[in-house]
């Protein structure tokens, strides 16, 4: 039968070949949509696909849809509904698409000429596009996303022996004419040009009474449908997780799954769309299906988030900016405790407004281009595409050499771009927002702001939170975040806050863990923590935090909980709660590894270990006891990633404020070694001790000389006024909890190891080998030294060379090692049996950079020439270029060096002098930031700027330039603020 519409009957009868995922069911419900249309417009449409048959054909009858059962691609593995395995993921897309590319090639194209395909459209299978370019077929993609950006992630996580599978689907991608982009739409930088198209929703068939009246439910009954995507996970299902006269209706419960019975299991084929529009709200995971349908029947939907998948933020976004969304923390989910987040979603009014009929308009667009039609969009942003190609592409590049070259679409023109420098955690909306409603409501009660601008301006945010109890009268983007800080704090009260910068790492670097004497600067950029204590009969406790208690029949028990603004830059969630006796088994704390598992458990809110685990350290290292409840707000300007400490920064300012509130003189040096505690043992990150006591001891335009054996303070290294430091983001994501940090700090643990047990070998050779006993006396003790050597950085270079060096393997496997040395003795990282690991490389870079960091200290204080500072550059250059040696180089950072270089040759045309002096990469490598020196004056800052642009052109990102210093915690110690009584009226 024919429909009415966009979608005509065409005089040309159309050949469409369709190919769409088999991850999840969200692809193949849309694309039902779609090709609904084209058929009743007479067409014929194959569908290619890995997904179930019944979702096309359980809807779509008729001789022109062909479905052709192939794998072709395979999205991501998911353990469980809400795991994914990144690792997993990128090996099964490389056996299935990867391995066997030339055969499906070969097989795709002789197909699709034999069905004489006039069209081949995409949702979103990569190799579909070049084999449609190999076919001389138009190809086009309707989607969201693109497997190139969820993947970039998965590299990420499961390290870079997987990046050419991403550089492979961008540049499948590219030979693909556009793409017709849906809402809620991820970054798409491979495609070429883009049209926006509204939702893609599938139709009803049955009306909301026919439907219930089918389950024999009233019109009164409030309905939940339970939404996971169809896998059947085995859910711990109990009648009390819903409120009195709800019922939930279970999708892809398994089979022999018993449910209590106000739950009611659906049929494997059941038509979500009529069911989502019968119920009054929806739990489940965020995808475009679930999304789509509830906003497009304005259903509440109350989401879990997944770890692993970047398509969600987008998603969430759009479906909370059309105030649909409320999030439940997964905890609670598996726990039962449901009610207080479906009692929430039942207020919500959703109100979607845009079209729903993108399956009729993606149709109609598809048959003009099936016809010859020319499409051009008109809207392309190219400097947005190219800049995220870029930078995605860079996330990907680990390493020096690339496994598949740079595709031409990633080339740069600078006509294109238009993009301005911009601190990366600022939003200058919101500033705004604040510059006109805040004023300093708080009075001073203890401590100074000490002249820093970013302390007053968040003391203003605290004022700007204090007066805006409702949230309605927030913008809907800062909705979430705000709202939840506004109600954090009892605004009578008394409130504790302190400071910690970022750090720049000028020389020592991964040296630290090794002993070496390391050179840092704390920078501008810092944290800011607010903490309030309050009896818990007195606290202000979330909906869902107060049901817990009630289920469990707690009554006033200590709880803590977090805000933490800046979510949104990370798939995170933006609030945190738990009990404190969590972290209590009988009248001891929890130990690290349990604490470690607690916070791992719900990947979204995994970032609470950085802060609740400073809670965790003073309870075990201190013995201190937390019977009040606890409230604390995170606000961090220091950029996540960049290689400049946010950690560290979140970690020692959060502990701080803590202290203060709870009387605790903690004295810096102890509080940055128990922050370490924090990140090594709860977080689970391999770090050194270096970003911490920057963060707490630095001090303001001067260099922290310490010697980490374990973290003795030397001095504090003025600045000479002739040099200065500055720091260029790269744009390369860097975590010190990545596979190459970690696996290059083994390696040097294995060289230890290995250069311990050779001197233990020589001291019972050198009496006999010794021609006086006083040289055998000296020189045995020289190696019985070497034989105990704790720290690396302890053994003097020519040592090394003239002694050891030929005895390192260049890399050995973990079993090899493992059976030949035993342990390798590091308490915070663990072989790997079936890994090989760099070992000669990892164990020269400390040897000789405690010799390069102790020269470039005496070069600081030298005097105030050109061969100064050639001298101090040259010492950044070597450190730099023992990272890569390493394996934790960058192409990016790599970059930034290189122009440093390129200008201190390029010799002034005023003096004939230069500028800037050295670089170097920064803290844990792989990517983050680059160091750089240079002299003290306008001419250099002119060259930085250049460079930031030099770069720009090349990569489409614009750095991030980290300039000046800050005092550390514990020189500006804490405020404790409290509001004007004025202020309260």
């Amino acid at each position: 039968m024919e429909e009415q519409g966009l979608v005509s009957v065409s005089k040309e009868h159309l050949v469409f070949a369709y190919y769409v995922s088999g991850h999840g069911l969200g692809h193949a419900t849309r694309v039902v949509e779609v090709v609904r249309h084209l058929i009743a417009a007479c067409h014929e449409v194959h569908v290619v696909t890995g997904a179930p048959k019944f979702v096309f054909t359980g809807e779509i009858q008729s001789p022109n849809l062909h479905i052709r059962e192939v794998l072709l691609d395979c999205g991501a593995v998911q353990a469980d509904a809400l795991t994914v395995d990144p690792l997993a993921s990128l090996e099964k897309y490389n056996q299935t698409a990867v391995v066997p590319r030339d055969s499906i090639l070969a097989t795709e194209v002789q197909w699709l000429k034999s069905i004489k395909a006039n069209l081949v459209v995409l949702d979103v299978v990569p190799v579909g596009c070049r084999a449609a370019a190999d076919a001389g077929i138009r190809s086009v993609c309707v989607t969201n996303f693109g497997w190139d950006f969820i993947y970039s992630e998965y590299v990420m996580a499961a390290g870079h022996h997987y990046r050419s599978v991403v550089w492979q689907i961008a540049e499948d991608y590219s030979h693909c004419e556009f793409v017709l982009r849906l809402p809620g739409s991820c970054p798409m930088p491979a495609f070429r040009d883009m049209i926006d198209v509204p939702l893609v929703v599938r139709r009803l068939q049955k009306s909301r009474s026919e439907v219930r009246k089918e389950l024999g439910i009233s019109d009164d009954v409030k309905v939940l449908i339970f939404n996971f995507g169809g896998q059947p996970a085995g859910w711990n299902l109990k009648q009390e997780c819903l409120p009195d006269d709800w019922v939930c209706l279970v999708c892809g419960a398994s089979e022999n799954q018993e449910l209590p019975p106000n739950f009611v299991k659906l049929p494997k084929d059941v038509y979500t769309p009529d069911l989502i529009a019968a119920s009054d709200c929806m739990l489940g995971k965020i995808g475009y299906g679930a999304v789509s349908e509830a906003l497009a029947y304005k259903l509440p939907f109350v989401f879990v988030r997944r770890d692993y998948f970047n398509e969600e933020p987008f998603l969430r976004n759009m479906l909370e900016y059309y105030q649909g969304g409320v999030e439940m923390i997964r905890r609670d989910l598996l726990t039962g405790h449901w009610k207080p987040y479906l009692e929430r979603a039942f207020t919500l009014k959703p109100c979607y407004d845009g079209q729903i009929n993108g399956g009729e308009i993606v149709a109609s667009i598809l048959q003009d281009i099936a016809v010859g039609k020319k499409y051009a969009s008109n809207k392309l942003s190219g400097a947005r595409r190219l800049r995220d190609a870029i930078v995605l592409g860079y996330q990907l590049q680990g390493v020096l050499e690339r496994d598949v070259d740079v595709p031409d679409w990633y080339s740069l023109s600078e006509k294109e771009i238009s993009l301005h420098a911009k601190n990366p955690t600022a939003d200058n909306s919101e500033t705004m927002f604040h510059a006109e409603l805040c004023v300093e409501d708080f009075e001073l009660l203890e401590g100074d702001t000490q002249g820093l601008s970013d302390t007053v301006a968040f003391i203003k945010s605290l004022s700007v939170l204090a007066v805006s109890g409702d949230p309605h009268s927030l913008e809907k983007r800062q909705l979430r975040e705000r709202a939840a800080a506004s109600a954090l704090f009892n605004w009578e009260e008394e409130i504790y806050v302190a400071r910690a910068p970022g750090r720049l790492d000028v020389m020592g670097g991964i040296a630290d863990y090794s002993g070496s004497l390391v050179l840092q600067m704390p920078i501008k950029e810092a944290c800011h923590v607010a903490v309030q204590r309050n009896h818990p009969s007195k606290h202000k406790l979330w909906k869902h935090t107060q049901a817990r208690h009630l289920e469990k029949g707690h009554d006033h028990i200590p709880v803590l909980q977090i805000v933490s603004f800046g979510s949104e830059l990370s798939n995170r969630a933006p609030t945190f709660d738990m009990d404190l006796l969590d972290l209590v088994e009988g009248d001891q704390p929890i130990s690290y590894e349990k604490a470690n598992k607690y916070f791992s458990q719900d990947p979204s809110q995994k970032w609470a270990a950085y802060v609740a685990g400073t809670i965790l350290v003073l309870m075990t290292e201190l013995g201190v006891h937390f019977t009040d409840s606890i409230s604390i707000l995170v606000s961090s300007a220091v950029p996540e990633g960049k290689g400049v400490s946010s950690s560290a920064a979140v970690e020692v300012a959060t502990m701080s404020a803590i202290a203060a509130a709870h009387s605790l003189n903690i004295e810096p040096r102890k509080l940055a070694l128990l922050c370490q505690k924090v990140e090594n043992h709860i977080v689970g990150a391999p770090c050194g001790v270096m970003d911490q006591m920057t963060s707490a001891c630095g001090e303001e335009n001067k260099l922290l000389a310490m010697v980490c054996q374990p973290a003795e303070v030397k001095e504090m290294v003025t600045i000479p006024t002739n040099i200065r430091f500055w720091g260029l983001d790269s744009g390369i994501r860097h975590s010190v909890g990545g596979t190459d940090y970690g696996s290059v700090r083994v390696g040097t643990y294995m060289g230890r190891k290995i250069i311990k047990s050779q001197a233990s070998t020589l001291v019972s050779e050198s009496t006999t080998n010794s021609n006086s006993l006083t040289q055998a006396d000296s020189f045995t003790q020289l190696l019985k030294s070497e034989a105990s050597l704790e720290y690396l950085c302890n053994l003097k270079p020519h040592r090394f060379e003239g002694v050891y060096a030929k005895e390192l393997p260049e890399s050995t496997s973990g079993d090899e090692f493992l059976k030949k040395y035993g342990d390798h003795n590091d308490r915070v990282t663990t072989v790997d049996p079936k890994r090989s690991y760099s070992v000669k490389a990892p164990t020269r870079h400390p040897v000789y950079e405690n010799f390069r960091v102790e020269a470039f200290k005496a070069l600081l204080t030298a005097a105030k020439k050109d061969e100064q500072l050639s001298s101090l550059g040259e010492l950044m250059y070597q450190c730099h270029y023992s990272y890569s040696a390493c394996g934790l180089g960058s192409d990016g950072t790599d970059l930034l060096v290189n122009l440093v270089q390129e200008f201190q040759h390029r010799k002034s045309s005023h003096d004939g002098t230069s500028s800037l002096f050295g670089a170097k990469i920064t803290g844990g490598g792989s990517g983050g930031s680059v160091c750089v020196i240079g002299r003290n004056c306008i001419r250099s800052s002119e060259e930085i700027l250049e460079i930031q642009q030099r770069y720009k052109a090349a990569t489409g990102y614009l750095p991030y330039i980290f300039e000046g210093s800050s005092p550390g915690a514990g020189k500006f110690g804490h405020l404790k603020i409290k509001r004007r009584r004025s202020a309260k009226n």
